[in-house]
C-alpha cells in the first residue's frame, strides 16, 4: 500500500470516528442548555411568521390542485391517492414533496381553493407521512418542512377549525423535537446550518420556546463562525451555498427584528461577509460561475438577495480563504478556482476543479465549466465532479482529486473527496496594467509525481487573455513522467465555433457579433462534444476545445484568447441561437 493510500484511509477513519462521536455525544445527557436536553412544549400560538424570499408561481398551484406533482424533473399523478402514498419517482422528488416548499405556490395563487388544498395536503401528511418516511425524517428535509410550515402558517391556518390548529401545533412541536435530536447527524455544511436555522425559526416563531432559542443560537453561532470564512466564502467552497444560505439567513435576521430582539452579532457579521461574495462569483450576464455543484442561477432569487446589499460596490478580486481569484478588465471577467478541496466532511458536492476557470465578455459567457444540473443530479453527479468536466488540465485521464468509492460505505457517508491538492500557492500582481495570477497544485503529485502550474494574464483593455500551463517534477524527483495530458476549454452552448486554416487556432463567435480567437501555438486545437449541465431546462449539448500533449516532451503549454471583433449590438443584448461545430 502506498503512503498516499494509507493517508486516505487514515483521513476516512478519522472522519468516521468523529462522526460517530458527535452522534453519541448528541444523545448523552449533558449541560441543560444543549439542544439534546431542551424541552419543546406544544406552542399555544405562533408569534410571527418568517418571510419567504423564494418566489411562488401561481400556475404551479393549478397543477397541484389537478393532482399533478412535478418536482426535481419528475412528474407523479395522484389518481385518487395522496401524494405521500405514491412510490416516489426519485429520492429528490420525495425530498421536495416532504419539504413542503411548494406551499409557496399555493400561497401565490391566493385563492380560497388553494388555501383549502394546502390545508388538506398538510392534514394528509400529519395523518400519514406515507411510504417515504425515511426521506421525510432526514434532518435536512425536516428542517425545510418546519421552515415551510412556519412561513406559510398564516395562509394555511386562515379559516382553519380549532381541531386542525391544535394538530398543526402538535405536529410542529414533534418535528422540532425530532430535529433538535438529529442536528448532529445532519451532514456537515449547508444541511447542518439549515437544521439549526429551522430550530432558530421555531424558537422565534413558536410561543414558550426561549430555551430552545438560546440553545439553537449557541450552536448556529458556532457553525457560522466555522463555516463562513473571513472573506465570506463558505468552507464547503460552493458558490450556490451562498444563495441558499442567504435566502434563509436574511429572513432569520428579520425575524429577530420582528420579535424586537437583537440578532446575534455572528449572524450579522456572516451576512455582511457573504454579500460581497455574491458579486465576486457573478459574470456579466448575472449568472454565477459554475464551481463545486453550482447549477443554473435563479435570477429572481439572486436579485432578491442583492436588494438587501447596501454596499453595492465593485466585487472583491481576491478571495484567498475561499480559494478563488477574479480578474476583470473593461467588461471581461475571469473567475478561477485556486484552492484545495474542502475538508472531507464538507466535500460530498465538491469538484476536482483546481485551476479551472471561466471567462465572460460583457453579457456573454464564453469559457465555462460543465456545472451541475438541477434535475437527475444523482445520474450526473460523479461525471460533473471529474476534472474533465472543467476548463483545466487533466493528466492521464484522471481527476486531480480522488473520490470515495466503497460500495456500502458511500450509502452512509456519500462520496467525499479523500485525496487531492494539498498545497495551492497563489501569486497575484500587475504588469503594465495587465492583471496576472499564477497558481500551482500538487493534486497529481501522488499518482504521477508532477506539479501543475497555471498562469493567467488579462490585458488592461480586457481584449486579451494569455494562459500558460507548466509542469514540473515534485520535489525529490528529477524528471517528469511519461504521461499524456489534455487542456480542456468548455464552451457555453451559445458560442459557435469556426475552424481556421491554422490547426492551432479556432474562432469563437459570440451572440451579438463579437468574436474571439483561441490560439495554442505549435499545438492542434481539437473541437469535441461536451455537455452543459447548468441549463435551466436540463443538460444541453455543447462544445469544448481540447489541446492534447504529452510529457516529458511538452512541459509547457501556451494559449491565448484574443478579441478579434467587437459586438455590433449593444453589450448586454444577445441572441438565443445554437452553436455549430
Amino acid at each position: 500500500m502506498t503512503r498516499g493510500a494509507m493517508a486516505e484511509r487514515l483521513r476516512l477513519a478519522s472522519y468516521l470516528a468523529g462522526r460517530s462521536l458527535r452522534s453519541l455525544l448528541s444523545r448523552t445527557p449533558a449541560a441543560p442548555l444543549t439542544l439534546g436536553n431542551v424541552t419543546v412544549p406544544v406552542p399555544e400560538r405562533l408569534l410571527i411568521a418568517p418571510q419567504d424570499l423564494r418566489t411562488g408561481d401561481p400556475t404551479r398551484a393549478s397543477e397541484i390542485y389537478a393532482g399533478r406533482f412535478a418536482f426535481a424533473g419528475k412528474i407523479a399523478m395522484l389518481e385518487g391517492k395522496t401524494p405521500f402514498e405514491l412510490d416516489p419517482p426519485s429520492d429528490e422528488w420525495a425530498e421536495v414533496l416532504h419539504g413542503f416548499g411548494w406551499l409557496r405556490h399555493l400561497r401565490a395563487a391566493g385563492t380560497t381553493i388553494a388555501r383549502a388544498n394546502a390545508r388538506a395536503l398538510v392534514g394528509d401528511w400529519m395523518r400519514d407521512a406515507g411510504v417515504a418516511r425515511q426521506v421525510a425524517a432526514s434532518p435536512e428535509v425536516t428542517a425545510r418542512r418546519i421552515i415551510s410550515w412556519l412561513t406559510q402558517a398564516p395562509f394555511v391556518l386562515q379559516d382553519a377549525d380549532h381541531d386542525f390548529y391544535k394538530r398543526f401545533m402538535r405536529s410542529l412541536a414533534r418535528q422540532v423535537r425530532s430535529l433538535r435530536r438529529a442536528v448532529s447527524d445532519a451532514p456537515d455544511g449547508y444541511p447542518r446550518l439549515l437544521a439549526l436555522i429551522a430550530l432558530m425559526f421555531a424558537g422565534l416563531c413558536m410561543s414558550d420556546q426561549s430555551r430552545l432559542l438560546r440553545a439553537a443560537q449557541k450552536r448556529l453561532v458556532e457553525e457560522l463562525d466555522r463555516q463562513i470564512l473571513p472573506d465570506g466564502g463558505p468552507l464547503a467552497r460552493s458558490p450556490g451555498m451562498l444563495i441558499a444560505l442567504l435566502l434563509d439567513l436574511l429572513p432569520l435576521r428579520h425575524a429577530f427584528a420582528a420579535r424586537n430582539q437583537p440578532a446575534p452579532p455572528a449572524l450579522m457579521n456572516a451576512i455582511d461577509r457573504m454579500m460581497p461574495m455574491l458579486r465576486f462569483f457573478r459574470h456579466g450576464d448575472g449568472a454565477f460561475a459554475l464551481f463545486h455543484g453550482m447549477s443554473h442561477t435563479a435570477a429572481d432569487q439572486l436579485a432578491t438577495i442583492l436588494a438587501y446589499d447596501d454596499a453595492r460596490g465593485a466585487p472583491v478580486a481576491n478571495a484567498p480563504h475561499a480559494g478563488f481569484q477574479r480578474l476583470e478588465a473593461r467588461g471581461t471577467v475571469v473567475i478561477a478556482d485556486t484552492g484545495a478541496p474542502p475538508p472531507l466532511s464538507l466535500s460530498n458536492e465538491a469538484h476536482a476543479s483546481c485551476l479551472a476557470f471561466e471567462m465572460s465578455s460583457a453579457r456573454h459567457r464564453i469559457i465555462v465549466n460543465c456545472g451541475m444540473t438541477d434535475v437527475n443530479r444523482a445520474r450526473w453527479r460523479q461525471v460533473a465532479r471529474a476534472t474533465a468536466a472543467h476548463s483545466t488540465v487533466t493528466v492521464g485521464e484522471t481527476s486531480s482529486c480522488r473520490f470515495l468509492h466503497a460500495g456500502r460505505l458511500t450509502r452512509t457517508v456519500g462520496a467525499p473527496i479523500v485525496s487531492g491538492p494539498r498545497e495551492v500557492p497563489v501569486q497575484r500582481g500587475t504588469r503594465e496594467g495587465a492583471i496576472l495570477v499564477r497558481a500551482r497544485h500538487d493534486g497529481y503529485g501522488e499518482p504521477f509525481g508532477l506539479l501543475h502550474q497555471r498562469s493567467w494574464r488579462l490585458a488592461s483593455d480586457g481584449a486579451r487573455l494569455d494562459g500558460e500551463d507548466l509542469f514540473s517534477p515534485v520535489p525529490g524527483r528529477e524528471s517528469l513522467p511519461q504521461v499524456a495530458y489534455s487542456a480542456r476549454f468548455h464552451l457555453h452552448p451559445a458560442i459557435e465555433v469556426e475552424r481556421l486554416d491554422d490547426p492551432a487556432s479556432v474562432l469563437l463567435l459570440v451572440p451579438g457579433g463579437e468574436a474571439w480567437a483561441f490560439v495554442a501555438p505549435g499545438q492542434t486545437v481539437q473541437v469535441e462534444e461536451s455537455v452543459y449541465l447548468a441549463a435551466p431546462d436540463g443538460p444541453r449539448r455543447s462544445l469544448q476545445l481540447v489541446v492534447a500533449a504529452a510529457l516529458p516532451e511538452a512541459p509547457r503549454l501556451l494559449w491565448t484568447l484574443v478579441r478579434t471583433r467587437e459586438g455590433e449590438e449593444p453589450r448586454g443584448h444577445g441572441r438565443g441561437s445554437r452553436r455549430s461545430g
